[in-house]
């Protein structure tokens, strides 16, 4: 690899702005200094003038490949892994989702050589979906062998991956013994499994009903039915795609009762709303996300939470799957409707445009939300999420005054709509470095056939 000099940009860090410049020597930041000198004629120059230089994003939710009734989802990780590198994204986690009574080790074993394609750093959340004999071991092998933190349950799903409370105490009791993290996708399964069935019997069937299905309320309980059982057993929690204006109230209090809680939410939930649910023909069946969009005073809520600190994280859940050929298996019946939408390579202009420009949040804390703050919380800091000495070279230069439109005509995910078709974004990457080799650059991906993704979680 050759060296690389970004020279007179502006470094945002979490807590920090630097005018310095930044050399990179193979695949780590070797120095940050004032004026900064080629080291070799083979070392490539960036002038960053007039640009940011950020940590290189981390999407701390992520479903590439993921297995469906309607075929995976349309992204695998090479393709998504490009469309992360456009928006400004160097490492993905995506989940390990074993099938009920599998062990947790075979299907991580599966999970990491379909992952091989990614061109950019991914881990996983090992993904829980019952309890059996074997489990309390395996997970203790996932923390000691594989670096694995996160342990992911669903509380909706039921008779798939669905949990049941018995089964979550147990999770959480052995998860806690050994100080990780167990993160929760908070709705109440039996709820929406009646709600659904309750609707198709009724010939309610277009999309329109699926959020009819997901009342904001069967979030709101289950976040606090886990809040509750997390404080008994002592387990750190994370909550997942957080929706709702009550959900986020709840999480709010539960840690200014120093309860160890961290929440995320979505670009989707901040920006987005459930007037989409009567879009004509069958256009609504895109916008079929579990949660659902909520609304307007939901949104409001949402973008406080992140002000005031309720939210540690904002990641995509990006899943998504074509109109045509994929989301179409549910036109006569919506509960069939795969769930899952795009966004791995819009939340970092998205965040920029309506919650930097527009005051919502400071520079600083969209670094926080989208870099530093996952790095944190997965055990990968401070070998990502931070321009320092010493830290792997995962750069971004952001461009802070680019003007560009989404559109299904241009984006890099592989899908044949995207959810936020049509909205204007300032700012945009100008440069993504992964690894210590320029990967994006002039609107398109570079040295493609350079690049190739690690496991994340280092022994």
């Amino acid at each position: 690899m050759t060296n690389i000099l970004i020279k007179n940009g502006t470094i945002i860090n979490e807590n920090l702005f630097l005018k310095k410049d930044i050399l990179v020597k193979d695949n780590l930041i070797i120095a940050i200094e004032d004026n900064l000198q080629k080291p070799n004629s083979s070392t490539q120059i960036i002038d960053a003038g007039s640009m940011y230089i950020l940590p290189g994003a981390i999407d701390a939710h992520v479903h590439l490949d993921l297995p469906t009734p309607a075929g995976n989802s349309s992204d695998d990780f090479k393709t998504g892994s490009i469309a992360a590198i456009a928006g400004g994204t160097t490492s993905i986690i995506d989940f390990v989702t074993p099938a009920k009574g599998e062990s947790l080790l075979k299907a991580l074993k599966h999970r990491k050589e379909v992952a091989t394609q990614s061109l950019i750093d991914y881990g996983f959340h090992m993904g829980v979906s019952g309890w059996n004999k074997n489990s309390s071991s395996e997970i203790e092998q996932c923390i000691k062998k594989e670096g694995v933190t996160s342990f992911k349950v669903y509380l909706a799903y039921k008779g798939s991956i669905g949990i049941e409370d018995t089964e979550l105490i147990e999770i959480m009791q052995t998860v806690a013994k050994h100080k990780a993290l167990v993160t929760v996708h908070c709705e109440h399964g039996d709820v929406i499994n009646k709600l659904q069935k309750d609707f198709i019997s009724n010939n309610q069937t277009s999309p329109f009903y699926h959020a009819l299905s997901h009342p904001y309320l069967i979030e709101t309980e289950a976040i606090n039915r886990v809040l509750t059982i997390a404080k008994i057993v002592g387990c750190k929690v994370y909550i997942v795609h957080v929706s709702a204006k009550e959900s986020e109230k709840l999480i709010e209090t539960a840690q200014h009762n120093k309860q160890e809680v961290f929440a995320e939410t979505c670009p989707q939930y901040l920006l987005l709303d459930d007037s989409k649910y009567k879009l004509p023909d069958f256009e609504s069946a895109a916008y079929v996300i579990s949660p659902p969009l909520r609304k307007k005073a939901d949104k409001l809520a949402l973008w406080k939470g992140l002000k005031n600190g309720t939210f540690q994280v904002v990641a995509t859940d990006h899943c998504p799957f074509n109109l045509k050929g994929q989301k179409d298996i549910g036109i006569n019946n919506f509960s069939k409707i795969p769930n899952g939408a795009g966004g791995i390579e819009h939340r970092m202009s998205l965040l920029y445009t309506y919650g930097v420009l527009k005051k919502k949040i400071s520079l600083h804390q969209w670094v926080q939300l989208c870099c530093t703050q996952p790095a944190r919380i997965f055990g990968l800091y401070p070998r990502k999420g931070t321009i320092s000495i010493g830290a792997d070279a995962d750069i971004l230069v952001w461009n802070p005054t680019k003007k560009s439109t989404i559109s299904v005509k241009n984006h890099f995910q592989r899908c044949d709509s995207d959810i936020y078709e049509g909205i204007n974004v300032i700012g945009s990457p100008e440069c993504v470095i992964v690894n210590g080799i320029v990967a994006f650059e002039n609107g398109r991906i570079a040295n493609e056939d350079l690049l190739k993704g690690k496991y994340l979680y280092r022994k």
